[in-house]
């Protein structure tokens, strides 16, 4: 079971991650809809994933990607967008993201990629 903080400015999106950790029997220890504050937030609850949009307005994934991992070079960060740019994709994982989830997604999915960053 992880401690996750879901960071997207989707609220169905946030909705259905939600489910996903419900089912998955994975607790939500934060929830944000902006970039904003994210790292103060990260600092106070240390999940152990965050699940994090690419495209959010006032501060962008990858803003917010450089922040976690210059705070906390090994934090399991997982990228979610509706772009499968491989230039983007490349850029976050050499940025140190673990994992990047193309949406729409599918539950196990989720799963399994929690599972796999956090073992």
């Amino acid at each position: 079971m992880a401690n996750v903080m879901i960071v997207d400015d989707s609220d169905s999106i946030r909705l259905i991650l939600k489910d996903i950790l419900l089912i998955g029997k994975h607790n939500l220890v934060s929830e944000l809809s902006s970039g904003i504050n994210v790292l103060e937030e990260y600092t106070k609850t240390n999940p152990d994933v965050v699940l994090l949009d690419m495209a959010m307005p006032k501060k962008d994934g990858v803003s917010v990607l450089r922040e976690i991992i210059d705070y906390n070079p090994d934090a399991n960060v997982i990228m979610i967008s509706a772009s499968d740019n491989q230039e983007t994709v490349k850029e976050c994982l050499n940025l140190g993201a673990k994992a990047y989830i193309l949406k729409p997604f599918n539950f196990q999915e989720v799963l399994d990629t929690i599972t796999k960053v956090t073992t």
